[in-house]
């Protein structure tokens, strides 16, 4: 290939950049940004979630030890055993309403008004998508706690072409899917704060054009013989 070729590419690769760059910039960031996706210390968990075929929840009857468990799998017909209750279908359930199905069973033969808690303690179902300039780009489960710093770590980190202030988490929110760009180098530094990940989010992390043309140029200018003594 002609130097002269290269260098074609090279600044056509730059074009791209600057396309890419404008449509970065037109998604929401910084406080705008944190509105759609807030940070973990600022989201309101879902006080109606239901229970689902896979969910691990633990089973607590008050004054009962025999009947008090810290994992209890739902089944992929979303049912769980209760000793002496039997199986109990908790899918489509809140944990509070399974809680009280649960306490009816009990309390109908065995237990005199049972006090019968029950929780969600992991969703596997639950996954983020990690894309772009990570190591490992794959599905990942996440559960409440999980950062926009904590996704990309489990996909092993940026890779050094990253562009950091170009991370972009996409949601569906009410039906319609959102994005929001973030600085992962400023929440690296405790400048902004980390926000939530909750399942079925993607999140995209850029890549520095900049650095892959200067990456690929170097790679390529032994080819190109660009560089002279003097």
């Amino acid at each position: 290939m002609k130097k002269s070729a290269a260098i074609f590419m090279l600044l056509a690769s730059a074009s791209l950049s600057a396309c890419s760059s404008q449509l970065y910039d037109a998604l929401p960031a910084r406080d705008a940004a944190y509105a759609l996706i807030p940070a973990i210390d600022k989201a309101v968990a879902p006080t109606q979630y239901l229970i689902n075929p896979g969910d691990v929840v633990s089973l607590s009857v008050f004054g009962e030890p025999d009947l008090t468990f810290q994992r209890l799998p739902v089944d992929d017909a979303g049912f769980i055993q209760v000793p002496l209750a039997g199986p109990v279908h908790v899918a489509t359930l809140t944990p509070a309403q399974a809680s009280t199905l649960i306490a009816t069973k009990l309390g109908t033969r065995f237990l005199r008004d049972p006090e019968v808690t029950l929780n969600v303690i992991e969703q596997p179902g639950q996954t983020v998508t990690v894309e772009g300039q990570v190591m490992r780009a794959g599905s990942y489960p996440v559960d409440n706690q999980t950062t926009l710093l904590g996704a990309i770590a489990l996909a092993q980190s940026p890779t050094r072409i990253a562009k950091l202030d170009q991370v972009v988490v996409f949601r569906t929110l009410n039906n319609q899917r959102m994005a929001a760009r973030f600085d992962v180098a400023r929440i690296r530094a405790g400048q902004d704060p980390d926000p939530q990940i909750l399942g079925g989010d993607v999140v995209v992390v850029g890549f520095s054009q900049a650095k892959s043309i200067y990456r690929d140029f170097l790679q390529a200018a032994p080819i190109f013989n660009v560089f002279t003594r003097f």
